[in-house]
């Protein structure tokens, strides 16, 4: 369930510049995510679980926000980097919620719904569905 997604970040370094490349890469490393380089070519890529991901573009908000205030300049260092990484997790929006709960939205969607169903689109156990629902009727 926790596969790293892979985002492609076309010519990376003409865009935001080297130094800038660096300070994603540090922060990337922070929140268990990768920014490397694909091969020899002058692309990069950013790998890591799709919730990391989104924390990690967070934070790059976050820390563009700050380093704003402090140059009073609109130079906007991570806007290409924010902006990849956020369109292409509109692709992972299944990855981007918890197990559990995806299991207690699928049963309070359709209240009908099995066990086995619940299993089988959730990849859980039998157990983990069964708490879900039990949790789910309890609200």
């Amino acid at each position: 369930m926790n596969e790293d997604i892979i985002i492609v970040l076309p010519s990376l370094i003409h865009r935001i510049g080297s130094e800038t490349a660096k300070q994603a890469k540090a922060i990337a490393l922070q929140y268990e995510c990768e920014l490397k380089r694909v091969r020899r070519s002058r692309n990069w890529s950013v790998t890591g679980d799709a919730i990391k991901v989104q924390t990690y573009a967070i934070q790059l908000k976050a820390h563009q926000m700050i380093s704003h205030k402090l140059n009073k300049q609109g130079n906007g260092e991570f806007h290409y980097l924010i902006k990849k990484i956020e369109t292409a997790l509109l692709g992972h929006a299944d990855k981007l919620e918890t197990l559990e709960a995806k299991l207690i939205r699928l049963i309070t969607q359709t209240p009908s719904i099995t066990l086995s169903k619940l299993v089988l689109l959730t990849h859980c156990t039998e157990a983990e569905a069964r708490v879900a629902r039990f949790e789910a009727e309890s609200w």
